[in-house]
């Protein structure tokens, strides 16, 4: 329901959960498709540069801008553009991204015109928005700007027969690669996978299951092989 609409979305949930795949995935169902999907981590960049990789900057912006170049939201003209971590933007790139937001336009680092970009944006976080707000740490403007939908990606813990169930996709897909004739795993491993608390959520399973593969010697893959005997 939500894909073909061009509403804002953020997505919540733990480290690992797969927000970039709901983000994936709800940019597939809607009519910006045929259109780019960019990414960016807002928390994986320094301050420092966040702003013109967001925005791009000029020739001549600062000390080693020796070329113009787009920024990221330039580059999702007509498509997606998907903010993952959105929580950590500090306060200054918070007022410039409402803007844009509220504007559809921006300014390179160093340029004089507006740029009009026609995006939909999708954000995900893992931070507590709510409490990051009460705490002056992230604008409530911005945060009902990017929240017209809220999606909450469960824990993997919380999803019960997903994890055997991605557990028996991710096998495939790693054994097939490694070209190891596994036919899948033990009822001990299966029993394992299932007790386990799962802390890196997703990414902590696919994780496993590489690991194992690669260390598997017999035809089935055992608790042992995932590391979670005790």
């Amino acid at each position: 329901r939500v894909g073909p609409s061009d509403v804002s979305v953020l997505i919540t949930g733990e480290s690992g959960t797969g927000k970039e795949l709901v983000a994936r995935a709800i940019h597939r169902q809607s009519l910006r498709k045929d259109a780019p999907f960019v990414a960016i981590n807002c928390g994986a960049i320094p301050e420092t540069l966040l702003e013109s990789e967001l925005f791009g900057h000029e020739k001549g912006a600062f000390t080693g801008a020796t070329q113009q170049r787009k920024g990221r939201i330039e580059s999702a003209q007509g498509g997606t553009l998907f903010l993952d971590e959105i929580g950590d933007i500090p306060p200054g790139l918070q007022v410039k991204l409402l803007r844009f937001l509220q504007e559809h336009q921006i300014q390179r680092l160093g340029g004089r015109e507006p740029i009009v970009v026609d995006a939909r944006i999708l954000a995900a976080t893992h931070v507590n928005l709510q409490r990051a707000m009460s705490e002056g740490r992230f604008r409530e403007d911005l945060y009902y700007r990017l929240c017209v939908v809220t999606i909450a990606v469960p824990t993997l813990k919380e999803r019960g027969s997903d994890i055997v169930l991605l557990a028996r996709t991710f096998l495939g897909k790693f054994a097939e690669a490694q070209k190891k004739p596994l036919k899948g795993f033990s009822p001990e491993a299966i029993e394992a996978l299932a007790a386990h608390h799962w802390p890196g959520n997703v990414r902590e399973l696919e994780n496993r299951i590489k690991r194992a593969v690669v260390m598997a010697e017999g035809r089935y893959v055992t608790p042992l092989n995932l590391e979670l005997q005790e």
